[in-house]
């Protein structure tokens, strides 16, 4: 869980620098919340299962996760004389969760890795000067 706080608070930490609309916060919360459902969604009916003829599916509630979070997500995301803000935050919320559902799972070295956090860091500082580049 502490994980989960610590990297979703470093993805919010480049958005808010950056002045974008949702910043360390929303990030952290989402990140965070995700985890927790993940948790609950692993160890949250232990109770249950102790009947012989229950079966759960843990995976459902992630689903759901990132359901909901896309939902947030495309709140975030305005259209302004053909102008598209928003998509890159709403991309680093869905990010979010993705990374405090993998530290949620018992799954820290995914959500260390280049896969999440780190891929994250690339992404939002590299690629714009890449693409700068590429559109000379």
């Amino acid at each position: 869980m502490l994980l989960a706080l610590f990297l979703t608070a470093l993805i919010g930490i480049e958005r808010e620098a950056r002045a974008k609309s949702a910043g360390v916060r929303t990030h952290t919360l989402v990140g965070f919340g995700a985890a927790v459902f993940v948790v609950v969604s692993k160890y949250g009916f232990a109770d249950v299962l102790a009947a012989d003829q229950v079966a759960l599916d843990p995976s459902r509630i992630a689903a759901q996760a990132v359901s909901g979070v896309g939902f947030i997500g495309g709140g975030l995301i305005f259209v302004h004389r053909g102008v598209v803000r928003g998509l890159t935050t709403a991309a680093t919320i869905w990010l979010a969760a993705a990374v405090g559902m993998a530290c949620g799972a018992g799954l820290p070295v995914l959500a260390v890795t280049t896969t999440t956090t780190a891929a994250h860091y690339l992404i939002t500082a590299g690629f714009p000067p890449l693409a700068q580049f590429l559109s000379r």
